[in-house]
């Protein structure tokens, strides 16, 4: 197998950090928006849905512009550089508006930087190791994904739950990340940009309709998954729910980022080796079950249970799908391809954290998870229908 690049390495740090960052804000904020700032179950569904939604409009875009120009890394770092700037507006704000802009900027600066990274990740990355450098670099922003909750549950013990002191913690790894990512990162030399397109060329913005068959089945796969899969804000909200004490709840966000961390890595390895069928199948498999459990839970066993088959869906399917994304796209539109499965699935997760706000309000978090499950259901039928049918064919 080829060796990782050190470009994916660095990214792979970079992600680390600014994950911590982000997570330490993330696991504390639905107990933000409904304990402190007085926000309801569909606020908190309409902040994490219009927030990842604006982070995948944004893909389409700096995908698109980091293809047009040949250059990656002067977006990417653009994108890290916005998201440090909105850390520091979360323990300042005193109205749910604030918070839902911060979370806006927020992901508009994931949204600049998300695209072309994957992307030069593509670039760096020979195919046979493409699984296993996503996978690596998943596992790495997984494992800041740990620390950062881990964080928030020590600091809010430190700070007697003073949550907004809490917050302020996470300005220092987000600038960290930003300057690991000037120093460390190196961009190959690519192709110059294509010079002065044509009018009708030029208006077909970033080649979307030239992105092929094969990369809008990937596009259109990813949407499905995603709508199946609505905001981890909830399982915050669930542990609440349960019972879980206010400093213990950001321990919800680190189970299940231990579990998708260790599960990232092998199941690239396992992608790189043909097995892609049988990783989204128990994907789907784990987070029908996670759902089930989630909604009939009585218990903190129960609930850890639910969170750690929730991780094992991530780890199965999100680098995976970053894999199929880059097989499938055209070499010179790589950018544009990942900003496009990146906008379906943000527009998915909007329409499904929605709804699960609205059925949590409406019936109760059991709605929210049986809903869940079913649609995660569908999918799996779906994706085995579609399998058999291609092995016939």
């Amino acid at each position: 197998m080829s060796a990782i690049p050190r470009t994916v390495l660095a990214l792979g740090a970079v992600s680390l950090c600014m994950d911590l960052s982000s997570e330490l804000i993330h696991s504390l904020l639905p107990l933000y928006l409904t304990g402190v700032l007085g926000a309801g179950m569909v606020a908190v569904g309409v902040v994490e849905g219009v927030a990842e939604a604006t982070a995948s409009i944004v893909k389409v875009f700096s995908g698109a512009l980091s293809d047009r120009f040949a250059r990656r890394k002067p977006i990417v770092v653009a994108g890290y550089a916005l998201a440090a700037l909105t850390k520091p507006l979360f323990p300042l704000a005193a109205s749910v508006p604030l918070v839902l802009f911060a979370r806006f900027a927020d992901r508009i600066g994931k949204g600049i930087r998300g695209a072309p990274r994957d992307a030069l990740i593509a670039d760096v990355t020979p195919p046979e190791a493409r699984g296993a450098a996503y996978g690596l670099r998943q596992a790495m922003d997984t494992a800041g994904a740990v620390l950062g909750p881990l964080s928030a549950a020590g600091l809010m013990l430190a700070f007697a739950d003073d949550i907004r002191r809490v917050l302020w913690v996470a300005v220092l790894p987000a600038a960290a990340a930003v300057a690991v990512l000037a120093l460390a990162v190196r961009e190959p030399a690519r192709a110059s940009a294509p010079s002065a397109p044509s009018a009708p060329r030029a208006a077909r913005f970033a080649g979307l309709g030239e992105l092929g068959a094969r990369t809008w089945a990937v596009v259109a796969l990813g949407g499905v998954l995603t709508l199946a899969r609505f905001s981890e804000a909830f399982l915050v909200l669930r542990a609440q729910d349960l019972g879980v004490a206010l400093a213990a709840i950001p321990l919800v966000i680190v189970a299940m980022n231990v579990v998708y961390a260790a599960v990232s890595y092998p199941a690239g390895l396992a992608a790189d080796r043909g097995h892609r069928t049988a990783l989204l199948a128990g994907g789907l498999a784990a987070l029908i079950a996670s759902d089930l459990i989630l909604g009939s839970a009585r218990s903190v066993a129960a609930l850890g249970a639910g969170i750690a088959l929730w991780g094992a869906h991530m780890g199965l399917t999100q680098g995976l799908l970053s894999t199929l994304v880059a097989d499938a796209a055209p070499d010179r539109l790589r950018g544009t391809a990942f900003g496009a499965f990146n906008l379906v699935s943000g527009v998915a997760l909007l329409a499904a954290s929605v709804l699960a706000g609205w059925l949590w309000s409406a019936l109760g978090p059991g709605a929210t998870f049986y809903a869940g499950a079913a649609i995660c259901g569908l999918a799996l039928a779906g994706l085995l229908a579609a399998s058999r049918g291609a092995r016939r064919a």
